[in-house]
C-alpha cells in the first residue's frame, strides 16, 4: 500500500493532466502559429479592464518569472501580436496591448480553443464543470 497522502496524490495527477491538456491544447493551437502560453497571453490580455497590462502583471498571472515573459513576448512583438504601449502612471514601466493582429489572431484561435476544449470536458455535466472550476478557485 502506497504511503502518499491525498494531497500528493492532487499534486501529481494535475501535473500530468496539465501536461495532458497543455499537449492536446496546444497542437490545435498551433494551426495558428501560437502556442498555449501565447494564448494564455493573448486571453489575459483581451479580458483584461484597460486592454494593456504591465509585463510583471502578465508573468505572475501566467506563472512565469519576468525574464520568461519577456522571452515569450518578444517574438508576439516581432510578429506583430502584441506592442507596447506607455503607461500613463508610469512612463518608466510599458504596458503590453494586443495589437489589431493579435485581436484578430486570438478571436480565431479562440475558435479553435473552444472547439478543443469542449471535446476535452464533453463527458463531464455543466454542473461537474462548475464544481470543479469553483475547487480550482480554491487551490489557485
Amino acid at each position: 500500500m502506497s504511503s502518499e497522502s491525498i494531497s500528493s496524490v492532487f499534486v501529481i495527477k494535475n501535473a500530468l493532466l496539465a501536461s495532458k491538456l497543455s499537449k492536446r491544447v496546444g497542437n490545435h493551437l498551433s494551426a495558428h502559429g501560437i502556442s498555449l502560453a501565447e494564448y494564455l497571453v493573448m486571453h489575459y490580455l483581451d479580458n483584461s479592464p484597460q486592454k494593456a497590462v504591465p509585463r510583471i502583471e502578465l508573468a505572475e498571472h501566467i506563472g512565469m518569472s519576468a525574464s520568461g515573459i519577456t522571452r515569450l513576448i518578444s517574438p508576439m512583438e516581432k510578429n506583430k501580436i502584441v506592442e507596447k504601449v506607455v503607461n500613463p502612471r508610469d512612463a518608466r514601466q510599458s504596458l503590453v496591448k494586443l495589437s489589431k493582429t493579435g485581436q484578430r489572431l486570438y478571436g480565431e484561435a479562440s475558435t479553435s480553443f473552444e472547439y478543443i476544449t469542449n471535446e476535452l470536458v464533453g463527458n463531464l455535466s455543466l454542473s461537474q464543470q462548475e464544481k470543479i472550476v469553483a475547487l480550482y478557485a480554491k487551490v489557485i
